[in-house]
C-alpha cells in the first residue's frame, strides 16, 4: 500500500467531518437527532444574488474559464463595499483577490508565505484550520493564549515573553470565532505594533462583521493596517451564501501579488454566474442585514434559555453566528455534548475543539430554524 505523506502525520481529520459521520450513523438508527453544533446558514441568499446567477448562466461565456483574479465587477463590488462599510480604500487591480471560500485563502497564505519549520502564532482557542493548515505545509504552529479575563483578546505582555525567531504570520479572528469577542481598533493598532516590531504578518480573518454588531471594524482602517496585515473575509455568512464559495483577501499590493502565485496554480477561476451573483450581494443596503439580524436575535434569545436550562453562563452583550458559553464546574466539553447526543439527541459543539482553551465551554449554533431551537429547549426541560 502506498505510504501517506509525512505531512499528514500531525493533520487529523476535521472534527465535524468525524462528527458528522457518527451523526449520521444515529440519524440513520432512527435517533432525531438535532444539531446545533454547525455554522452553516440555513437562511436564503437575497433574491437578487439568485436572479443573477440564473441571468449570467446563458451569457455567451459563461461556461468558460475565468480570470484567476475575478472579473472587474467582482473586485469593484469588494472595494466599493470595503469603503463603505469599512472606511477602507483599496485599490481594485492590486489590493484584492477573490477566493472561492476564505478557508481556501488560508492554504494559499500558508503556502506563499511559510518555509518548513517556520513559526506561525495560533489563538487557542480558534478556527482548528489554522494549525491543521500550519501543519500541512510543515511550518510550527506556536499556540499563544486567549481567555475570559481578557475578552479573548491577545496578551502582549506574554506573547513577548515567546521565543518569536522566525514567527512569520499570526492569525487572528475579530470578531472571534467560538466566543464572539470584538476587537476595537485600539487593540488592532497594539497587533500592528507588535507585528512591526517583530517582522510578523498579521492575517485578521472577518467573516463575522455584520451578524448581530452594531460596528463593523476592519484591522486595514486603523493606521499603519496595510504595513503588517491582510485581511480574508467572506459572502458565506454575511449572505448566507457559503455553498457557494466566494471569499477574498485583501490588503498590501505586494503580499497580493504573491498568494496569487500559488492560486494561479490551483484553479482556474471561479464560476462567472457566481461571481455575477456576488456582484449584487455587495450592492445591497443595510436593510439586508437588518432583516438578517433580526431572525438571529430572536433565535439567540431560545440559545439564551437552552444554556440557562444546562446552567450555563455566557455574555449577552457579545454577537456573532453561535453563543459560547461557560459549563458548570466539574463538567467537561466532552461529557456534556456526549451526554446531550446520546441522551437529549442534541449535537452541540465541545469547546475543546478550538484549542485547549476551550475546555469547559460549548458553542451553539443560531444556523437553526426556532421551530427546532424550541423543540431542543423542549428536550432539555422535560424529564424523559
Amino acid at each position: 500500500m502506498i505510504q501517506k505523506a509525512d505531512r499528514l502525520s500531525d493533520v487529523k481529520e476535521y472534527y465535524f467531518s468525524k462528527k458528522l459521520r457518527e451523526v449520521a450513523a444515529l440519524r440513520n438508527e432512527g435517533k432525531p437527532i438535532i444539531n446545533i453544533a454547525i455554522g452553516s446558514p440555513d437562511l436564503q441568499p437575497p433574491a437578487s444574488v439568485i436572479q443573477a446567477l440564473q441571468n449570467a448562466v446563458e451569457l455567451p461565456n459563461a461556461h468558460q474559464y475565468q480570470s484567476y483574479q475575478g472579473i472587474p465587477e467582482l473586485r469593484e463590488g469588494i472595494c466599493n463595499f470595503y469603503k463603505e462599510k469599512y472606511n477602507v480604500s483599496l485599490n481594485m487591480n492590486t489590493e484584492v483577490l477573490p477566493l472561492m471560500g476564505s478557508k481556501e485563502g488560508i492554504m494559499h497564505i500558508s503556502m506563499a508565505f511559510l518555509n518548513k519549520g517556520d513559526k506561525v502564532l495560533i489563538p487557542n482557542p480558534g478556527y482548528p484550520t489554522y494549525a491543521s493548515v500550519t501543519n500541512l505545509v510543515q511550518a510550527e504552529a506556536i499556540n499563544y493564549d486567549l481567555n475570559e479575563a481578557s475578552n479573548w483578546l491577545p496578551n502582549f505582555e506574554e506573547l513577548e515573553k515567546e521565543d518569536l525567531t522566525n514567527v512569520k504570520i499570526m492569525w487572528v479572528n475579530y470578531p472571534h470565532m467560538p466566543t464572539g469577542a470584538v476587537a476595537s481598533k485600539e487593540n488592532f493598532k497594539q497587533l500592528i505594533a507588535f507585528a512591526k516590531k517583530h517582522d510578523i504578518l498579521i492575517v485578521n480573518d472577518n467573516p463575522y462583521s455584520f451578524i448581530l454588531h452594531k460596528n463593523p471594524i476592519s484591522i486595514l482602517e486603523v493606521e499603519g493596517g496595510k504595513e503588517v496585515a491582510i485581511e480574508l473575509n467572506s459572502l458565506s455568512k454575511t449572505f448566507n451564501m457559503a455553498g457557494w464559495r466566494v471569499g477574498m483577501v485583501v490588503g498590501d499590493a505586494s503580499i497580493i501579488k504573491t498568494i496569487l502565485q500559488v492560486k494561479s496554480n490551483m484553479d482556474s477561476g471561479m464560476f462567472l454566474g457566481i461571481q455575477k451573483g456576488a456582484v449584487e450581494a455587495f450592492k445591497l443596503n443595510n436593510d439586508w442585514f437588518e432583516s438578517q439580524n433580526e431572525i438571529y436575535r430572536n433565535r439567540r434569545a431560545i440559545v439564551w434559555k437552552i444554556f440557562d436550562a444546562l446552567n450555563c453562563t455566557y455574555d449577552k452583550t457579545i454577537g456573532g453566528l453561535f453563543v459560547w458559553a461557560k459549563l458548570p464546574e466539574g463538567i467537561t466539553s466532552e461529557e456534556i455534548t456526549d451526554e446531550l447526543l446520546y441522551t437529549k439527541n442534541v449535537f452541540i459543539t465541545p469547546g475543546t475543539i478550538f484549542g485547549s482553551n476551550g475546555a469547559g465551554y460549548i458553542r451553539a449554533s443560531l444556523c437553526v430554524e426556532e421551530t427546532v431551537l424550541n423543540e431542543v429547549l423542549d428536550r432539555l426541560t422535560t424529564e424523559n
